[in-house]
């Protein structure tokens, strides 16, 4: 008898909050059996009519499947669901949100139950899960002989990126980019509080924000240049102490404004520093050591 169709993997997966909920429906959208466990019953429940396999027990869930895909709310929730459960043999795609250091101690505490290990990183919202070219991905490390052969099931529900055999990466890459945007929010969040008072239309204003800090986010790659060579003066335009000659100007609009430079100084106050230190013909990489010694 002839298939009429690809086999597709088979998974569980422990944890139907908000973006579990979302993992799970994408992986039954994109045809994939699933077993799912929740410690609230109600959420698997609702699944269930989906066509998810509803397990009684985090112990039960692992037993139906060789990978297992946890999407709970701490490290300390992991440790609990799995406690007592034989994971030899079994696969384990961690996406819950953790710190380096927790993800690397999960690997070895998989590795020592006989289990193979992949820490994730997801670089998304619950609404964008599942939906092709939203923008969506996730970051994952440990196991690249793990990650290649579920690639496919991986990818299902937004874009899979594979950062490196170190477990702990894709928890650092994940803090990383979320820190650049907060610095982001931070920087428009100050720029949207000088024009608060006045005549200007937020919405008008909206537009040029958002196409200045697009057109500048390439300097990035400058600055990783910079840092890979250790020459810091490489392709520099605007120097060190051209800008910070520069930084009067954005305290005194804030003043005037009646706007707290509280988003502002620490940074600047940073640029000080290293042009003390003699490197005012650097562009803004020297920075960075600063905040690592």
């Amino acid at each position: 008898m002839t298939r009429n169709r690809v086999e597709k993997t088979s998974c569980t997966l422990l944890g139907l909050g908000s973006m579990g909920t979302a993992l799970a429906r994408a992986w039954l959208a994109a045809g994939h059996p699933l077993t799912v466990w929740n410690r609230t019953q109600a959420r698997a429940t609702a699944l269930a009519t989906e066509g998810a396999q509803l397990a009684d027990s985090a112990a039960e869930a692992v037993r139906a499947n060789t990978l297992i895909i946890l999407c709970l709310l701490d490290d300390a929730s992991v440790e609990e669901a799995l406690a007592g459960t034989d994971l030899t043999g079994r696969d384990l795609v961690n996406l819950t949100t953790s710190i380096p250091a927790q993800a690397r101690a999960r690997a070895q505490w998989a590795r020592e139950r006989g289990a193979r290990y992949l820490d994730g990183g997801i670089m998304a919202v619950p609404s964008v899960i599942g939906v092709p070219g939203a923008g969506g991905y996730v970051l994952y490390s440990g196991s690249r002989e793990l990650f290649d052969q579920y690639e496919e099931i991986l990818a299902a529900p937004a874009g899979a990126t594979y950062v490196g055999d170190d477990a702990g990466f894709a928890a650092l890459y994940d803090v990383a980019l979320l820190s650049a945007m907060y610095g982001m929010f931070a920087g428009a969040a100050h720029a949207f509080a000088l024009i608060r008072e006045e005549d200007i239309d937020p919405a008008s204003f909206a537009p040029l924000l958002a196409g200045w800090l697009a057109a500048i986010a390439p300097s990035v790659r400058q600055t990783a240049e910079q840092l890979r060579s250790g020459d810091y003066t490489r392709g520099v335009v605007s120097d060190l102490a051209m800008q910070v000659a520069g930084t009067p100007t954005f305290l005194s609009t804030a003043e005037q404004q009646g706007v707290s430079p509280e988003l502002l100084s620490p940074y600047f106050e940073l640029m000080r520093r290293r042009l003390a230190e003699g490197s005012g013909d650097e562009g803004l990489a020297g920075v960075i050591d600063l905040l690592v010694r």
